[in-house]
């Protein structure tokens, strides 16, 4: 919900942007269509991201600029990124610019290139298009979704280490093969006994690295598992928390480089490098992959994921946070 600020958009909510009858009343009660709104957000943005067709073409004929940029990226350049082309359309018709430079050279027409509309904006001559490295990596973000699915589990964690065999993983965690009636036993019933089923974790080797993982609980994110893994390579791991949702951690040559981020959240902050907004872009709700992805990790199925791992471990006793 938004501050009583004065604009006129007090009490509009997120999902109001859809709304013709209430966003035309507001303006024509004097809402201001340059204000900030949800987190100093213009309104314009929200219902480019958010709103329907009929509401941002309300919005651009009432603004001063159609192009005006919020944290260096205009309506359009969020419409796009949301994946609403309906509303990219109506921007573009209202004068919005879709070759405009933003955002480390993703203009609103050149991010659209790697999106699942690349025809949205005609390519005009002199502009670039995608270098073929950017789209590999768009070709590559597109299967390795595909090929790993939807993953609808709740409370696990993983690790994907580039780089690293699943028999050094096993080395770097002093880790120790696990006993398979235990196992069954875990998989039966992990919380009966839920301290020592954090202990027993899959390990899967996959092209470009391994994959650490724990269908039952968090061992896989934690700092001490992940610094380890990490030796002079890189680990992004992730947990699936049920109340706080999916937690996310970098780790880079031993040491943790990034925690408590949001994977797979399609934030962008606007400082971000031109293949970190890419991959943001490529990987919204895509927790998962982009956890993959961030460590190089080509698997050619779910099996590193969905189990069954190619071999079951146990963590030595010890503290696991450092």
């Amino acid at each position: 919900m938004v501050v009583n600020d004065g604009s006129g958009w007090f009490g509009v909510g997120w999902n109001d942007w859809t709304d013709l009858g209430l966003i035309r009343a507001r303006l024509d009660a004097g809402a201001d269509p340059d204000a900030d709104v949800h987190f100093h957000v213009r309104p314009l943005h929200a219902a480019a991201e958010r709103g329907s067709p009929e509401v941002v073409a309300e919005l651009a004929g009432r603004v001063g600029d159609v192009d005006t940029e919020h944290e260096g990226r205009t309506a359009l350049w969020t419409a796009v990124f949301s994946n609403r082309p309906d509303n990219a359309r109506v921007l573009v018709a209202a004068g919005a610019d879709p070759w405009r430079p933003m955002m480390n050279g993703w203009s609103p027409g050149r991010l659209s290139l790697a999106g699942p509309a690349p025809d949205l904006f005609a390519l005009p001559y002199g502009e670039v298009g995608l270098s073929p490295a950017e789209a590999a990596t768009v070709t590559e973000a597109e299967r390795l979704i595909a090929v790993l699915g939807e993953f609808d589990h709740d409370g696990f964690s993983l690790a994907c280490v580039a780089g690293v065999t699943a028999a050094e993983a096993t080395l770097r965690l002093g880790a120790v093969p696990a006993d398979d009636d235990e196992v069954e036993a875990i998989m039966d019933d992990p919380f009966s006994d839920f301290d020592d089923s954090l202990t027993v974790f899959g390990v899967t080797d996959v092209p470009g690295g391994c994959v650490i993982s724990q269908p039952w609980g968090h061992i896989a994110y934690i700092s001490g598992v992940t610094k380890r893994l990490s030796a002079e390579t890189v680990c992004y791991a992730m947990c699936d928390n049920p109340k706080s949702g999916h937690q996310g951690l970098v780790a880079r040559d031993g040491g943790v480089e990034r925690s408590d981020t949001c994977p797979g959240d399609g934030n962008v902050v606007g400082d971000e490098s031109a293949e970190e907004i890419l991959t943001a872009y490529l990987y919204q709700n895509q927790a998962v992959a982009y956890c993959y992805a961030g460590a190089g990790l080509r698997p050619a199925d779910a099996r590193s994921i969905a189990g069954p791992p190619d071999m079951w471990l146990r963590l030595p006793d010890r503290d696991r946070w450092t």
